[in-house]
């Protein structure tokens, strides 16, 4: 890492073949790829390397944490100062010699991971409100010393902050909550795990300012039916975490199938007052809401304005029928492009689907399980056009016309065979 501060190290008869062939902007290209410590390698070749190497654009993501305890914050002030306003994501994990000063001349980053950092203080979250505008993921997992005024003044110099983890930080309150959220409307996803001094009234901010949150950590929070106020308020959630949360009821599983029809990951282990009941309403509610959501409007926008489209799952789409199957086939993507399309459990889907798709070219693999509509003369047509496709469709067995005359058997078929 001292090689920034040592740039006059070479001689001017230092040009290799390599800087005589290629073009500096095609080198400067190779160095992008390049780790922190490859970098700081390749500066030590040569003169041009030194100038390509230690170039800000080469520095826009740095990690840190493979150093940790070797890093002190004057080597943070040399790239910060190195990378100008390349700097876009810095991650100090570990790095406990890296203080308040250090972070001062971070001005540009967008992504700041300093978790786990003991000297992170509030202060230093002044200086970051000051010189951070652009902020937009912010870690500060386990910094146990930032208070309320941390999120103050976060609040009112990081406006764009879509992401921030303060997990751990069990100084926080309600007061540092509702200040965040007001200024930061923005927030996509909030990790509140550990922070018990939060209580409803917190959630109940979070439910009336962040109607764009995606993400919400609130493990072994001392919350109860205020996570309503959330369900109705954040209806993009995707992902919910109330582990240890030990007063959840079923009332807000029943929230949730009604007002997040996103919602994919749900964490509750150690909820133990949840039953059954709240389970089956969670799973009645969520299969209705999106039951009847896609049709043959979806497959034309998609043929119209996905010319590169690959791969289609349409799986239990109830209304899709021949004629979306007819405009899918008909676009840009289906020629050359379309590779993979699943249409199993589509009821309405018949053989004139698979006669639109017979132009698709390059498609490799269709899926037709529980399609009772399609049948093996269609497939047959099909494979005639495309003859390496990988067809996936199940027919049930035709049931034996009932003998004719004739004594009744004794014992079935199979048990003859054993």
């Amino acid at each position: 890492m001292h090689v920034f501060l040592c740039p006059q190290m070479f001689s001017n008869n230092d040009e290799a073949v390599i800087n005589k062939k290629l073009p500096k902007e095609l080198l400067l290209r190779i160095f992008s790829f390049l780790d922190v410590v490859t970098l700081c390698r390749c500066a030590q070749v040569s003169r041009s390397w030194n100038l390509l190497a230690l170039d800000g654009s080469n520095w826009q993501r740095i990690d840190l944490f493979d150093f940790q305890r070797d890093i002190e914050g004057r080597v943070v002030e040399n790239i910060s100062k190195r990378c100008g306003g390349f700097l876009r994501k810095l991650s100090l994990r570990g790095c406990l010699g890296v203080g308040d000063s250090a972070l001062r001349c971070c001005e540009n980053p967008t992504y700041l991971f300093v978790n786990s950092t003991t000297e992170k203080t509030d202060h230093t979250n002044n200086c970051l409100s000051k010189f951070c505008p652009k902020l937009k993921h912010l870690d500060l997992a386990s910094c146990t010393s930032i208070t309320n005024l941390s999120l103050k003044a976060l609040s009112e110099g990081c406006p764009l902050l879509e992401q921030l983890n303060i997990s751990w930080c069990d100084q926080v309150t309600k007061d540092g909550i509702q200040a965040l959220v007001r200024c930061c409307p923005g927030l996509k996803g909030l990790f509140l795990k550990g922070c018990t001094q939060l209580d409803d009234e917190a959630l109940q901010h979070i439910g009336a300012h962040c109607p764009e949150l995606v993400t919400l950590n609130l493990q072994t929070c001392s919350v109860c039916l205020c996570l309503i106020t959330i369900c109705r308020g954040c209806h993009r959630l995707q992902s919910l975490c109330v582990s240890g949360c030990a007063n959840i009821t079923d009332a807000i599983l029943n929230a949730l199938g009604q007002n997040c029809p996103r919602l994919r990951i749900l964490e509750v282990a150690r909820c133990s007052q949840l039953t059954d009941v709240g389970f089956t309403s969670l799973a009645r509610v969520s299969k209705q809401s999106h039951k009847h959501t896609i049709t043959d409007g979806t497959l034309i926008q998609l043929s119209i304005h996905c010319p590169r489209l690959q791969v289609l799952s349409l799986s239990h789409c109830e209304l899709i029928t021949d004629d979306g199957i007819r405009q899918l086939g008909s676009g840009p993507c289906a020629h050359d492009r379309l590779e993979v399309i699943e249409l199993d459990n589509c009821p309405l889907i018949t053989d004139a689907s698979l006669e639109h798709l017979k132009t698709c070219h390059s498609l490799d693999r269709i899926e037709l399980y529980d399609c009772q509509q399609i049948t093996r003369a269609g497939i047959k047509r099909l494979r005639t056009h495309l003859p390496n496709i990988k067809v996936h469709a199940y027919f049930a067995p035709v049931t034996p016309p009932p003998s004719v005359g004739g004594s009744r058997q004794r014992f079935c078929r199979c048990c003859i065979l054993l």
